[in-house]
């Protein structure tokens, strides 16, 4: 019995719907083909005078993985720049070594799965952050070697520096191990600073949470949310979003921008690499939503973030 078994994502996977999804489906020709082998994911250079400076900014490493500043403060979102989650390859290098960047003041890890809490990863960022995590996780992130670690349960917040966390609940769930399954809390976070808010919803599903976070902790300017890792739909749907969600949990917040991510990085899931950003474009045509409020990063692209 897991301590958070009662928050977890329902209906819940197991070792049966992994073995129907990775052989029974493939046996049975269900599985999605890639339509597009040939697809690179973009990239460009990332802003490092920017990145260096107090204004704010925020640059796509891939995956999860964001650098944010906000509050004059460097954060890193989910941090992982190993080539590899196991044996799954990076499609595309990170978008800015992290040595050429400077030091991190925060690194928030939205929960435990080995493709957002990264120990090679944190053992190479090292001691000096802050690590902001959900309840429960500041275990494998001390055993990595972080040391100052504020551990928080949904909607608790810290103060860093002139930067409030909140974290924030999720569809999801946890686990490192079989035997550690929704041990640790899992979620997303809200960071407020004078220069603006920001939101990074971690992995999750889509559900009446994103209403809750935009009416207690809104408005919020830039929403960082999953647009990729969805197929089959029967397996995802109850843990990851799809771009057409993506889109719903960004009206729901009341978000000003929504800053794609979690796609082109890693081959996790069914669906074909370059097909998220066509559809969370479709959907922004197709519900009337200003195109210029949908940022679609280059993996390394860095944005200023200007408010209105």
């Amino acid at each position: 019995m897991g301590r958070f078994d009662d928050r977890a994502t329902q209906p819940a996977r197991g070792p049966g719907d992994i073995f129907r999804w990775r052989v029974t489906d493939r046996l049975a020709g269900k599985r999605i083909k890639e339509d597009d082998p040939t697809f690179v994911t973009p990239t460009r250079a990332a802003d490092l005078s920017l990145i260096a400076s107090p204004s704010p900014s925020l640059t796509w490493i891939g995956h999860a993985t964001f650098v944010m500043r906000l509050g004059g403060r460097l954060i890193a979102t989910d941090p992982i720049w190993s080539e590899r989650i196991a044996v799954v390859r990076r499609k595309v290098a990170p978008g800015a070594a992290l040595e050429a960047l400077p030091p991190f003041d925060v690194v928030t890890v939205t929960h435990n799965h080995y493709d957002h809490l990264d120990a090679p990863t944190i053992s190479r960022i090292g001691a000096q952050p802050l690590y902001v995590t959900p309840l429960g996780n500041g275990r494998w992130l001390k055993k990595a070697g972080a040391e100052r670690i504020v551990e928080l349960d949904w909607w608790q917040s810290h103060e860093a520096d002139g930067v409030t966390i909140t974290l924030v609940p999720a569809r999801h769930w946890s686990m490192r191990m079989p035997w550690n399954r929704n041990d640790a809390l899992w979620g997303g976070f809200v960071y407020r600073a004078s220069d603006g808010v920001a939101y990074h919803s971690g992995d999750t599903a889509l559900f009446d949470g994103f209403t809750e976070i935009g009416s207690r902790l809104g408005p919020i300017d830039w929403a960082m949310l999953p647009i990729g890792a969805y197929e089959p739909r029967w397996f995802m749907e109850p843990q990851h979003m799809n771009p057409e969600d993506a889109g719903q949990a960004f009206e729901r917040l009341g978000a000003r921008n929504l800053c794609a991510m979690h796609w082109g990085t890693f081959k996790l899931t069914d669906e074909p690499l370059a097909e998220p950003p066509r559809r969370i474009a479709r959907y922004f045509a197709e519900h009337q939503l200003d195109a210029s409020r949908l940022w679609m990063f280059d993996v390394g692209q860095t944005r200023a973030l200007t408010r209105p």
